[in-house]
């Protein structure tokens, strides 16, 4: 029974390690979102990625053009927020 126990557990860390490694993070920016088809288009590194929303994913929160990061399993989008701006320098004070 213990081996039972121990091979299931194996079998189980190997599913969800497998599954966290088809999820992606990535950054890019909105081109078109069609909230009545759940899918968004988004430009990465100058290519255009076509995607499917997650039920649980918002398009209403997102627009074109807007600066967006996203994490991807497969085709679907699971999670999209706005990305952060980037910090501005501050002028060298003294002389």
């Amino acid at each position: 029974m213990k081996k039972l126990t121990v091979v299931l557990v194996v079998v189980l860390s190997l599913c969800l390690a497998v599954s966290m490694a088809f999820a992606a993070d990535m950054k890019g920016t909105v081109k078109s979102v069609d909230a009545k088809a759940g899918s968004v288009v988004v430009t990465v590194d100058g290519k255009d990625h076509t995607f499917k929303a997650d039920k649980a994913v918002d398009l209403g929160m997102v627009k074109a053009g807007e600066a967006v990061e996203l994490s991807v399993e497969k085709d679907t989008v699971k999670s999209i927020k706005a990305a952060a701006a980037p910090a501005k320098k501050k002028a060298p004070v003294g002389c």
